[in-house]
């Protein structure tokens, strides 16, 4: 993990006083940033989250799905947590904790734009962080490669709709044009653009690939803080007259994301699956793809919504979070590994 990757929180926090302090003094020019819109999409934010992305994309070999049986317990596990058990839970918790816990806290005009937000956060799993969590759980590498490129394969076709019935669910009016547009803009798009960049690179080696990757990852970080600039700069006001707004977001998301991870663990451990396995599932079961719900938040909700505040609440805690459930995972090695399906397995394969 890089250094800017590691202090991915410090530098997300320094955007929150850097966004607001601009936002506050540069009003006109922010404002003139926001209404810079085509078909209710931000110019200047959609080429931004496109350097997010696509960068991100490019590390995603489709060619892996050839790989998905070979650890099906691994796979199943996974898929069930982040399609059928993730995206459901959260919108559970944020039904519970903000349109009920905390209501009296929070205003009263954006709580289900907050469940909204909470939602498209959970909506998409993870696609780059993921390798940098595996890698330090010594997870399977093969695996890794083939969930993701699997979750991203499903993520084009199951986003719209899994995002439409969540938030019918929520009560929310479900603008279709926009979602339909989003799901363009931010998945079809980027996937096609850069499996196509990674295809021409290793035409020329794969060298050539990994240098390009090394020079445009900084822009990729880059552009995800600029894009958070931009939002605290727009959420500037409501931030300083409530902050904790931030803190009460964040806790849904908590649970969240230790009830998932430690469910795929379990199920994990439960059908046998080796413990180089079960780390990176149960990351990828909790990790969210937050450069996407940012995108969609800013284009369903737009810039000053509770929506785009709370995928960027996502963001905030996201590495010191992961981090922990690595640690977790490490350290209960030896324990994972006394299950009696985990030894069962062991045997099966020696």
């Amino acid at each position: 993990m890089s250094i800017f990757e590691r202090y991915l929180t410090l530098w997300v926090a320094l955007c929150i006083v850097a966004g607001v302090a601009l936002g506050h003094f540069f009003s006109p020019v922010f404002h003139a940033i926001g209404a810079a819109e085509i078909a209710h999409v931000n110019l200047p934010v959609a080429g931004l989250i496109w350097l997010m992305i696509i960068p991100m994309l490019m590390k995603v070999d489709f060619a892996a799905l050839s790989q998905v049986g070979r650890h099906w317990r691994g796979i199943g596990v996974t898929l069930f947590i982040n399609w059928a058990v993730k995206p459901f839970t959260m919108a559970l918790l944020g039904a519970v904790f903000i349109g009920w816990l905390f209501r009296p806290y929070l205003p009263a005009g954006q709580i289900n734009s907050y469940i909204a937000g909470l939602i498209l956060l959970a909506a998409a799993p993870c696609t780059a962080m993921v390798f940098v969590w595996s890698n330090l759980t010594k997870g399977e590498p093969n695996f890794t490669l083939s969930q993701v490129a699997l979750n991203d394969a499903i993520m084009v076709v199951a986003f719209a709709p899994l995002v439409a019935l969540l938030l019918g669910l929520s009560a929310i009016t479900v603008p279709w044009p926009t979602l339909l547009l989003s799901v363009g803009l931010y998945i079809v798009v980027p996937v096609v653009l850069a499996q196509a960049v990674r295809r021409l690179l290793l035409g020329r080696s794969p060298a050539a690939f990994d240098q390009a990757l090394k020079r445009i990852q900084p822009l990729s970080l880059s552009a995800l803080l600029a894009t958070l600039v931009l939002l605290f700069a727009f959420q500037g006001d409501a931030i300083v007259r409530q902050p904790l707004v931030i803190v009460l977001l964040a806790v849904p998301i908590l649970i969240q994301v230790y009830f998932n991870a430690g469910l795929a663990y379990l199920l994990n451990r439960a059908t046998g699956e080796a413990h180089c396995v079960a780390g990176p599932s149960a990351l990828i079961g909790a990790s969210n793809f937050f450069e996407l719900a940012v995108a969609a938040a800013i284009s369903l909700f737009g810039f000053t919504s509770g929506a785009a505040l709370a995928t960027v609440v996502g963001v905030l805690i996201e590495v010191p979070v992961m981090l922990t459930i690595v640690a977790i995972v490490n350290r209960s090695k030896g324990w994972y590994e006394a299950g009696g399906a985990v030894r069962r397995a062991a045997l099966g394969k020696a």
